[in-house]
């Protein structure tokens, strides 16, 4: 029997970066996966916050080079490794001297959101599908944390679902309290996401251009949404409880967990639909 493979999307990793619990929780989950025998890959933003030098990360020349676009633009990605010390587990990082060479992840040195953080997310999404293209390797599972990788399960449901890397993955969305005030041109947001095979009416949820646009666009178009017990202290637990009459959100404490929820979603066994 072949691994299972399992794709981790995330704007944090420690020791790599740690601004929220988010950078914690992506280094357990993978590692207890990777202990029990599944083939990993990790996926996040090479934030200017990051230090190259320190975490010796290098560039993958044969993945770098495509051009992503974003709304009517064409960015370069830069595609750089480096590895989890003392553990068998690579991270890739997405970058790009516009989006993520400035010192600041997504906020900045004064504390100010990045008014830019919608680009800087649909270009990291599409980054993302287009790195796992050009490795050639189709994951089972796609396990996106937070609201960076939200876009992700939308492009996998319509731009990219037919494509062979892709057509057979699950997608799998866990929910954070990681709430931000900012509110993005509603306009500007669409446009700048809609792609092949999306439209505008596919994506309503983002017409607020916020935080809750953005979850709900990831909780809706996943196969599964997670939350971790805390969540329901946080100051978005209503939007939450909301999708719960309609929509089955599993509550994890453990990352073991997610062994047997992976093989329930590939079975079909766990399957939310709203």
């Amino acid at each position: 029997m072949s691994k299972l493979r399992v794709l981790y999307v995330a704007s944090e990793i420690a020791p790599f970066l740690q601004i929220t619990e988010v950078a914690e929780i992506v280094r357990q989950i993978p590692q207890a996966m990777h202990d029990r025998g599944m083939e990993i890959r990790i996926i996040v933003p090479r934030y200017g916050t990051i230090q190259e030098r320190k975490h010796r990360l290098h560039e993958v020349v044969r993945l770098s080079g495509i051009n992503i676009t974003v709304g009517d633009d064409e960015k370069p990605l830069l595609i750089k490794v480096a590895s989890v010390p003392q553990a068998k587990l690579q991270v890739y990082f997405i970058d790009n001297d516009d989006f993520f060479h400035r010192k600041a992840d997504w906020s900045d040195s004064q504390g100010n959101f990045c008014i830019d953080n919608d680009e800087r997310s649909i270009f990291f999404c599409k980054a993302v599908l287009e790195t796992v293209r050009k490795l050639g390797w189709s994951p089972d599972i796609i396990h996106c944390h937070d609201w960076m990788s939200a876009l992700i399960p939308l492009y996998l449901k319509t731009a990219y679902r037919k494509d062979p890397v892709f057509n057979q993955s699950k997608c799998i969305y866990s929910v954070y309290n990681n709430h931000f005030d900012h509110t993005f041109n509603a306009e500007s947001l669409i446009e700048k996401i809609i792609m092949q095979d999306i439209d505008k009416e596919e994506i309503t949820q983002l017409q607020t251009a916020n935080y809750e646009g953005f979850t709900r666009l990831a909780i809706d178009y996943a196969d599964v949404a997670v939350a971790g017990t805390s969540f329901y202290d946080g100051v978005s637990s209503e939007l939450l409880r909301e999708y719960e009459s309609k929509k089955e959100i599993i509550q994890v404490e453990k990352p073991a967990e997610f062994h047997d929820i992976y093989h329930q979603v590939l079975s079909a066994e766990l399957v939310s639909v709203v």
